[in-house]
Parts: C-alpha cells; sequence; structure tokens
C-alpha cells in the first residue's frame, strides 16, 4: 500500500490538525478532498470543498453546509472508494 499524503488544517481555534487524504475529485470545476483521522481502518471521515483563488500559494478549505451538495459528494467519493461508506 502507497503511503498515503497528510495535510495539516488549523481547526478554529488555530491548533493544528493532521488528517490522511483518502481521495480527492474536482466536480463542476471545484475540488473535493476525502479526508480521515486514521490511516486505515474505521474513523471519522471529513468532506472538504476548496475555495481558493487562482494562484493561491495556500489552499483555503471550508466544510460543505449545503446538505445536497454534502450527498452529491459523498456519493462520488463512495463510487470511487469501493471499500468507503460515507454516514452523515
Amino acid at each position: 500500500m502507497a503511503k498515503m499524503e497528510k495535510i495539516t488544517l488549523n481547526s478554529d481555534g488555530g491548533a493544528p490538525v493532521e488528517y490522511y487524504v483518502l481521495e480527492q475529485t474536482r466536480i463542476g470545476g471545484v475540488n473535493y478532498l476525502l479526508l480521515s483521522d486514521v490511516a486505515d481502518g474505521d474513523g471519522e471521515a471529513l468532506i472538504l470543498k476548496d475555495i481558493s483563488g487562482d494562484g493561491e500559494e495556500e489552499g483555503t478549505f471550508v466544510t460543505i453546509t449545503n446538505d445536497e451538495e454534502l450527498a452529491a459528494v459523498a456519493g462520488v467519493f463512495e463510487n470511487m472508494l469501493e471499500d468507503v461508506m460515507i454516514e452523515s
């Protein structure tokens, strides 16, 4: 198994939190990341939307607040990863 990429996000309180990137996709010109707090096995999953501007060095990611958008993106990730089931 290839080594998973890790990214560090700043929590709301400013503390750094590391996540493993399980998958990424682009839908309608928008990038999405599927992250997990563990490298293997059951863990907490997080789907983030990239709202970075073109040419920005660091990405700006937000959680998806629209339930329809979240369900659609979660469905795409489930199809991409056969062994993943995302529960909301």
